[in-house]
């Protein structure tokens, strides 16, 4: 049986101390997994050396591709960037920051069996700062209770999914809710999704974009107006629904 082809992406901003290892550790991991694969970075407007880096590893594997940024998009558009540009069958994407390890794709790839649409990982451990962890703990509770998630882990960012998802989701945040926003969406058009255990590492370059004080109150904003969105008035499924029971136009029109 042919394996399928696999796009990895890393969305990274000021990742220069890790992206690098994060790259090696995907190709080396890919050639296990595959013959047909790409690594694609996300450079968001990135003030340290990620650049530099970056056009290294491209110069020297042919495999990889970077995808920059002119101004800062946030993580969402970083990962809607992602997507957009991975051209293969299955889609993996983590991190920059080396808080996840790109090698445990393998334990992923082994639980998407033929009617599993996603794979999504959830800590085993959570290695942050205590207040990281009171807040994202808090985070968890709250999203799966407001979006009615049926996930451990719903801000785990270290899925595979099957391409095809997106055919039917549509991505439109800018900020780190976008990862609500996904769960959400695939989960209510009914893709079957899976979870598994991994890793999670103290993080050693850089600081986090998106668990801190100062952006809880922009957050709690983002998240209202996407609850009212997804919830409420379910603008997806209705978007869905009018796509898929369009009439089909008339070519002598």
């Amino acid at each position: 049986m042919k394996r399928p082809g696999i796009s990895v992406f890393f969305p990274a901003y000021n990742d220069a101390g890790t992206i690098p290892s994060m790259v090696m550790a995907a190709i080396l991991t890919l050639r296990e997994l595959t013959d047909d694969y790409e690594v694609i970075v996300i450079n968001d407007a990135s003030q340290d050396h990620t650049g530099e880096m970056l056009a290294e590893l491209e110069r020297q594997y042919d495999c990889v591709r970077i995808v920059t940024h002119a101004s800062n998009k946030g993580y969402g558009g970083a990962l809607r960037s992602g997507f957009s540009n991975a051209g293969k069958d299955l889609i993996f994407y983590t991190d920059g920051d080396a808080q996840y390890d790109p090698r445990e794709l393998t334990v992923l790839m082994e639980a998407l069996t033929p009617e599993v649409d996603m794979v999504n990982g959830y800590k085993i451990t959570r290695n942050d700062p205590l207040h990281r962890i009171i807040i994202g703990t808090i985070y968890q509770h709250f999203v799966r209770i407001a979006f009615s998630l049926k996930l451990s882990d719903p801000d785990c960012d270290f899925r595979v999914m099957r391409r095809s998802i997106f055919d039917k989701v549509h991505l439109e945040s800018d900020t780190g809710v976008i990862c609500v926003e996904m769960m959400k969406k695939i989960g209510d058009n009914n893709f079957k999704i899976t979870e598994v255990p991994v890793h999670h590492y103290h993080r050693a370059y850089g600081k986090s974009q998106f668990f801190n004080f100062r952006r809880l109150f922009r957050v709690a904003i983002d998240l209202s107006k996407l609850w009212v969105r997804l919830v409420i008035r379910k603008e997806h499924l209705q978007k869905n629904t009018n796509i898929e029971g369009a009439p089909k136009p008339n070519p002598a029109e």
